[in-house]
């Protein structure tokens, strides 16, 4: 009978590193037992990969890729979900010398259209000269590859069946590793060129500081691979720590979220992340449903809360509804990242839980200033953010306003990140890269923010800022208030502005609608105007729309600038308000 790979190498020292490659790095977690392990919707355990039979498949695929004879640096297309053929296609471009390529999964894209022209402007952008899918994928991959000519498009199967070639060529440290595709990409997508040295001191920076990794750790994640949070976080970093981590697939968790749960207490899994979303979407299912009561998540301790800002309620619900499991309030760990930094920026202290800052809002809308608010300031005027820690170390941070100018604590700027996880630049588009990443190496994040004694706070998008009569008003602020009401679910608020006829920013609110009568429906209407009134001192448009149909990006967070694009182009139906 097939067993998980276990969280202890007897035979192998735990060792951080650092390693100058991915390949150094797997050549010694292969020396122990410990690997990647993946499971069912039901918990069932598939298949059981140790890092031993990891290195020993990866090497003679390599040579399989080199039959082909593919120079250095060509690109290889993975769409393939969480499995034992993504890791060994993955590992094997390291041995080769190629560069991975992984791809978003057709989930909630907007449909098979929207999917497709998603993926092809990606693919394009690549110019692989190898794509891998699975059967179930080959139709869409191929529809994707149209306008593409690669040497070589088929199942992993295909690739296995190639004759071998018996030289190697390893990465080196100064070579590419993968490439990024941002979560976000639409019609002109730019890829994150990462290389060897860039991971390896992300990885080794999470594992030796912002998770304090220790021997008998073990993760588990549902996080997709295609992201750099699932890649960077729960697939490169435990190799390069030798642990152990187990799997399920993000639509078997969207699915049934309790698995994941279930895993960390049946396995004793130590370290696991999710968006705020994630956490919600487990207390949403285990109120509907119930948890079992022999979950035990007292092994849990760290609970990483990032790839989006962080919901410190999400976070306060979770504690509520599986503190009787013995999961510890302090594990949560929140974090700043971003593909262009590899992953991670900054974490915040361990065993702390999270710190809020709780700010004026006049103040903050008005000023740019986050000052403290009185204590007994009602919550509809003020605005509590997350503290997400101190950047890593030989990394830098700094806010700077419209000019460059460096802020003090608590001004509100832009986010500016340095260090030696910081991209080079994106994939074949200087243009781009010119834009956000300066002649010494600060890279402009897209992100606002501000400092408190060193540690990063995040207010929000930049491009996502609506700046209505004077004050500026953060879209989620919209969003969240209005999730309060009786009958909503995260997500299902998307609000940006536009311009209206004379001139002025316009503020429009779509929201997800599940009331089935006129009624009911103009009262979420009515009620949606007056919450946005109360919260922001402004009028908005309000639009129902039906269940899942605002856009969101391949990593699970709504995309407001497809939601604008949808409302402008005629999508929505625009109720008066």
């Amino acid at each position: 009978m097939q067993c998980p790979t276990p969280a202890i190498s007897a035979s192998l020292a735990l060792s951080p590193g650092p390693f100058d490659t991915l390949v150094d790095g797997l050549e010694y977690a292969a020396k122990g037992e410990t690997g990647f392990n993946y499971f069912s919707v039901r918990g069932e355990l598939l298949a059981s990969l140790p890092y031993a039979t990891l290195r020993e498949r990866a090497i003679s695929v390599a040579g399989k890729l080199l039959s082909l004879g593919l120079p250095r640096g060509d690109r290889m297309i993975l769409l393939i979900d969480t499995s034992v053929d993504f890791h060994i296609l993955f590992f094997a471009c390291q041995y080769a010398s190629l560069i991975p390529v992984p791809m978003p999964l057709p989930m909630n894209l907007g449909g098979r259209e929207a999917y497709v022209r998603h993926v092809r402007a990606m693919i394009q952008s690549a110019e692989p000269s190898v794509a891998v899918a699975p059967e179930e994928l080959q139709e869409v991959l191929l529809e994707a590859m149209s306008g593409s000519e690669p040497l070589f498009t088929g199942t992993p199967a295909a690739i296995y069946a190639l004759p071998e070639f018996d030289h190697l060529r390893p990465a080196g440290r100064g070579d590419s590793c993968y490439i990024q595709y941002s979560s976000g990409s639409t019609s002109a997508p730019k890829g994150v060129a990462v290389s060897q040295e860039a991971v390896t001191k992300n990885a080794h920076a999470i594992i030796s500081h912002g998770l304090q990794v220790t021997e008998g750790d073990r993760c588990t994640s549902w996080l997709p691979l295609f992201h750099d949070m699932g890649l960077v976080g729960f697939c490169i970093a435990p190799l390069l720590a030798q642990l152990s981590t187990d799997y399920i697939t993000a639509s078997d968790f969207a699915r049934r979220p309790l698995a994941w749960l279930e895993m960390i207490s049946k396995y004793r899994g130590t370290l696991a992340f999710s968006p705020s979303f994630g956490y919600e979407l487990c207390v949403r299912r285990a109120v509907n449903n119930g948890a079992p009561a022999e979950f035990d998540l007292s092994s849990w301790r760290v609970a990483g809360i990032g790839g989006d800002m962080v919901r410190a309620n999400a976070a306060d619900r979770f504690a509520e509804r599986f503190g009787a499991m013995e999961f510890r309030r302090s594990a949560f760990l929140p974090s700043y990242g971003l593909a262009e930094s590899t992953l991670a920026v900054s974490f915040a202290p361990l065993d702390e839980g999270i710190s809020i800052d709780r700010v004026d809002l006049n103040e903050f809308a008005r000023t740019k200033k986050a000052l403290p608010a009185a204590p007994e300031a009602s919550s509809e005027h003020t605005r509590s953010f997350v503290l997400c820690g101190k950047p890593l170390p030989n990394h830098e941070l700094r806010i700077v306003d419209s000019t460059g100018s460096e802020l003090a604590d608590r001004r509100v700027g832009r986010v500016m990140v340095r260090g030696p996880s910081v991209m080079a630049g994106y994939f074949q588009d200087s243009e781009a890269t010119s834009r956000v990443l300066s002649d010494d190496g600060w890279l402009e994040t897209g992100d606002l923010g501000y400092t408190i004694d060193g540690s990063l706070v995040i207010t929000g998008r930049s491009k996502d800022l609506i700046i209505c009569n004077g004050r500026n008003i953060w879209p989620q602020d919209i969003e969240w208030a209005v999730e309060r009401l009786p009958g909503m679910r995260s997500g299902d608020v998307a609000a940006f502005s536009v311009d209206g006829a004379d001139g002025a920013e316009r503020i429009v609110t779509i929201v997800q609608c599940r009331a089935s009568t006129d009624e009911a429906r103009a009262k979420l209407q009515d009620d949606v105007g007056s919450v946005v009134r109360k919260m922001a001192g402004v009028d908005c448009t309000v639009v129902l729309t039906k269940p899942r149909s605002i856009p969101v990006t391949s990593s699970g967070k709504i995309s407001r600038s497809a939601a604008k694009a949808q409302f402008l182009s005629g999508v929505y139906s625009t109720p008066a308000t």
